[in-house]
């Protein structure tokens, strides 16, 4: 079985920085993707920034220029350095691999458990 554990979130003043790590472990075969989402309770769950295999990213608008994604899908880990961290990025996170656990079989999402960031004015 895959599991997504994470680690980093906490509290943190505007202005501060934190750094989110999410590591896999299982039987994986190959990598397509890792990212970061966030969710604010009553809001759908938005992507933050993603990696690809290929290591292009994607990022959300309003994290451009603050947030860095970075990873090795061969050692199946992500991280998310955040910096300049405001207020409105409150929210849990949760790492998101895209993978295969065999040769030939179907891309399928895997999600973490979750950890909070909560930023204070």
């Amino acid at each position: 079985q895959v599991q997504l554990v994470e680690s980093g979130g906490g509290l943190v003043e505007a202005g501060g920085s934190l750094r989110l790590s999410c590591a896999a472990t299982g039987s994986i075969s190959s990598v397509n993707a890792m990212g970061w989402y966030r969710q604010v309770p009553g809001n759908e769950r938005e992507l933050v920034a993603r990696i690809r295999s290929d290591d292009t990213t994607d990022y959300l608008d309003s994290v451009k220029g603050r947030f860095t994604i970075s990873g090795d899908s061969a050692k199946r880990t992500v991280y998310l350095q955040m910096n300049s961290l405001k207020p409105e990025d409150t929210a849990v996170y949760y790492c998101n691999f895209l993978l295969k656990i065999r040769m030939f079989t179907p891309l399928n999402n895997y999600w973490g458990q979750g950890t909070q960031v909560t930023v204070s004015s």
